[in-house]
């Protein structure tokens, strides 16, 4: 990639250089008889995480391909250069796609349900409350924070993201939180 790294390569939160990858491996490997080594795959899967460990926020902007860390196409920009912005929305979505409603993981579910990977990987989202409509849909009132360069991208980014019926009610731009120093207190 030509674009100089130090446009990318740092929390898009605090601005640190300070990251770290987590690679987490699952692999299913045949082994040949008759050396004892790896003789094919049947099957792997990697998954990696890039956090700050100055604010401790994973960096949903960066992947981890072929053994180095690398900007995302379709999001990097916006969240490095973007402000935050907070949106007070509903999302009425299947009963069906929501895993729990209740109990310690029902933040998560009624995120992952509303916005997919974006409510638990890239938005911060606090679910204020939920209401059931009927037996098959469910209607999650949400505050998200996201990253966008300006009004039109935060609607549409929000509007992409949701996985159901959208109501914005307000979206507002905040000020971006203060560069790290890198120091640790």
């Amino acid at each position: 990639m030509s674009e100089d790294p130090r446009n990318w390569l740092r929390c898009y939160r605090c601005w640190s250089s300070d990251l770290e990858v987590q690679v987490h491996y699952e692999g299913i490997h045949k082994i040949d008889p008759v050396t004892g080594e790896r003789a094919e795959v049947v099957d792997e899967i990697q998954e990696a995480v890039v956090q700050c460990l100055d604010c401790m926020h994973d960096q949903p902007h960066l992947g981890f391909v072929d053994g180095r860390v690398e900007p995302i196409e379709d999001r990097w920009e916006r969240m490095v250069t973007g402000t935050p912005w907070v949106a007070s929305c509903t999302v009425t979505v299947d009963a069906d796609d929501v895993e729990s409603c209740s109990g310690p993981e029902a933040g998560d579910a009624l995120s992952y349900a509303a916005f997919g990977d974006h409510g638990v990987r890239e938005f911060f989202t606090h679910v204020r409350f939920h209401k059931h409509d009927d037996d098959r849909r469910i209607t999650v009132h949400l505050l998200v924070e996201l990253y966008a360069r300006s009004l039109d991208e935060a609607t549409e980014v929000l509007e992409s993201a949701a996985r159901g019926d959208l109501q914005v009610t307000s979206l507002a731009e905040e000020s971006r939180p203060p560069a790290s120093t890198g120091e640790r207190h």
